[in-house]
């Protein structure tokens, strides 16, 4: 059974530091994209980032750019979110997906071409 569990999540100032995890099973991570997603209280979930298979081209949005990185352990058939300067608006449940067939080289940006999703791991930013 494909699944997929985040951890990583908590409480943090303005401008510090998180990892978040992104473990698998049933599946190897390393054929797969994978991206994060989040969402904040009343909003709808929006993409973070995204390392595809293979090579790992990745995709960052604007608002994370420069401050975010994903990475892949294929040992530990984990990806992780790296997320440094954080900030308020950052404040969301923070999802890993991974689409239901292999995509090479491709990182898929819209959560309409995910279909497994973890439970989501809360981040907040706040002094």
């Amino acid at each position: 059974q494909l699944q997929l569990v985040e951890s990583g999540g908590g409480l943090v100032q303005p401008g510090g530091s998180l990892r978040l995890s992104c473990a698998a099973s049933g599946f190897t991570l390393d054929y797969y994209a994978i991206g994060w997603f989040r969402q904040a209280p009343g909003k709808e979930r929006e993409g973070v980032s995204c390392i595809s298979s293979g090579y790992g081209n990745t995709y960052y949005a604007d608002s994370v750019k420069g401050r975010f990185t994903i990475s892949r352990d294929n040992a530990k058939n984990t990806v992780y979110l790296h997320m440094n300067s954080l900030k308020p608006e950052d404040t969301a449940v923070y999802y890993c997906a991974a689409p239901q067939f292999p995509v090479q080289g491709m990182c898929l940006i819209s959560k309409n071409e995910y279909d497994y999703w973890g439970q989501g791991t809360q981040v907040t930013v706040s002094s």
